[in-house]
């Protein structure tokens, strides 16, 4: 990798230094990087949604969402899967690497809204990893909520994240965990189907349910529209937004999306703001 440079510090816009201390794959082209401040600095408290931008020297930066615990900062996780030249040379990096990181941006999950309620977990793909803090804090305040269920999809079954933890949390008493793929291989014995499927099947109470939803476009908007249909408030299904982003601050205008900029006021909306705009195919 390009060496990294002494970069100041103070200025929103100019990555602090972070070295990789620890990697693990988990699926062909997906990586889940602990990253920790050179030098010791303070831990990077982040809110569950929120995202950072992560540099890699030489090729540019790539806005990630974090997918660690918010209760444990001083370790910061993220899950990337290398799509084009930036992320795949963050995937490229070793332990012991430099990258650079500027965050955290963007709204978050609003776990509160869930506290007293029945908590549902919908993610397709590499969206589980933006959900994953969620996971914990739930898990670590498991009182605070009422039932709590995680509805996971992936391509295949070589295409789910974190398999140990979803072996774990699918053992434990905390989630309530159903994982299907779109096709399945020879040694599968799970669901086959597609997510929004699982939502049709599943025992719901409407009226106390604040429904967290992340993964391709198409998923999302099925699986919000499956949720309303079942008697879910708009205003308690939300979902996390992928979009160009640049400059993380509002400044560029790359993530616009109708009135809102992604960065800024996203990356978490309600359906109730969501669904007029993806109703709009050209938007």
């Amino acid at each position: 990798m390009a060496a990294a440079p002494d970069l100041g510090l103070g200025d929103p816009m100019v990555p602090a230094r972070y070295r990789v201390a620890g990697k693990r794959r988990e699926t062909d082209d997906t990586w889940t990087f602990e990253l920790e401040p050179v030098g010791g600095g303070a831990p990077l408290e982040f809110a569950p949604g929120q995202f950072n931008m992560i540099y890699s020297f030489g090729a540019g930066e790539s806005a990630i969402s974090i997918s660690g615990n918010p209760a444990r900062p001083e370790s910061l996780t993220h899950t990337v899967r290398a799509v084009g030249i930036v992320t795949e040379r963050i995937c490229a990096s070793a332990t012991g690497d430099v990258l650079g990181i500027r965050g955290p941006y963007g709204s978050a999950w609003p776990v509160a809204r869930a506290a007293g309620k029945d908590v549902l977990v919908v993610a397709g793909g590499i969206g589980l990893a933006p959900l994953r803090p969620i996971l914990y804090e739930v898990l670590a305040d498991r009182e605070r909520f009422g039932r709590a269920v995680l509805l996971y999809g992936g391509r295949s079954p070589d295409q789910l994240l974190y398999e140990d933890e979803l072996a774990a949390w699918r053992a434990s008493d905390g989630f309530d965990v159903h994982v299907t793929v779109d096709t399945a291989s020879s040694g599968w014995r799970g669901r086959v189907g597609v997510v929004p499927a699982l939502i049709e099947r599943l025992e719901l109470e409407p009226a106390r349910t604040v429904a967290f939803v992340c993964g391709p476009e198409i998923m999302m908007a099925l699986s919000a529209r499956a949720l309303v249909s079942r008697g879910l408030d708009p205003a308690n299904v939300f979902l996390s937004m992928e979009r160009n982003m640049k400059c993380a601050v509002g400044h560029c205008g790359h993530c616009q999306y109708g009135p809102t900029f992604v960065c800024r006021d996203g990356p978490v909306y309600p359906w109730s703001v969501l669904a007029p705009m993806l109703a709009i195919r050209e938007l």
